[in-house]
């Protein structure tokens, strides 16, 4: 099973049927099938909350698959021109700062993208979680106006961004609404919510995702999507080319 994903594919969930409130597999496959595209495009904000400064960034992203994704800067302008290309489980940068592309690996995955509480490890592992690790049903808890199976997530492969997640996951949507995200050790490293879903013809798609990092005090961090498009978003796929970084 291909496991690496786009972080701006992961937020396209729609129902897939009725699950026993009691399979945590059947849920883990429910969530994954959800976050699966043939085709997406998005347009992004990003503010990036520090204890001394924000930063907001504007951001455009094109998706294939589950392993084939672009992503664009457009500001602020010593920002713009960044690009990302995410193919086959790799990803590669292009910074035009310094006019050259570079692969993003080993320890450098576990940066924040452009200083963001986003990592770019979490890009490449947003889905696949059927396989990466075991889960099990901990009860049903409200959640807004609706209810969420919690589940605990135990990672079964040595390679999961994180040894164990606890996932609040709504049962109308199928949305994972909230996260919390922990280390070996135990500790919670950052917490990871998705708000204000809207429905796409058969899909509810949360519209904004807010991430925190609880290892660094007062830093925050909110994608908020604007114009959506999925199966039928018409886009050049040049894009998904690796001279389109440096164009």
């Amino acid at each position: 099973m291909k496991k690496a994903v786009s972080i701006f594919s992961v937020l396209g969930l729609f129902w897939v049927g009725p699950v026993a409130a009691d399979s945590a597999d059947e849920i883990l496959g429910s969530i994954d099938k959800n976050l699966n595209y043939e085709k997406r495009y998005t347009r992004a904000t990003m503010t990036v909350t520090k204890p001394r400064r924000t930063k907001v960034y504007e951001l455009e992203t094109w998706g294939r698959g589950m392993d084939t994704a672009a992503t664009e800067f457009h500001s602020p302008r010593r920002d713009a021109g960044t690009k990302m290309l995410k193919k086959g489980g790799e990803l590669r940068m292009y910074m035009p700062s310094i006019e050259k592309v570079q692969r993003i690996s080993g320890h450098m995955l576990r940066q924040g993208m452009m200083g963001s509480d986003l990592s770019y490890e979490d890009l490449l592992q947003f889905t696949g979680w059927r396989e990466l690790y075991t889960a099990k049903v901990e009860g049903e808890e409200p959640c807004g106006e609706s209810s969420c199976w919690k589940l605990s997530l135990t990672a079964n492969r040595k390679d999961a961004s994180y040894p164990t997640r606890t996932v609040w996951v709504d049962k109308s949507t199928r949305i994972p609404v909230r996260q919390e995200l922990y280390a070996l050790s135990g500790k919670l490293l950052k917490t990871w919510t998705m708000e204000a879903p809207q429905k796409f013809g058969a899909r509810w798609y949360p519209t904004r995702m807010v991430l925190e990092d609880k290892l660094q005090e007062g830093t925050r961090t909110v994608l908020e999507f604007r114009d959506l498009q999925f199966e039928a978003a018409n886009f050049n796929e040049t894009v998904f080319e690796q001279r389109w970084l440096e164009r």
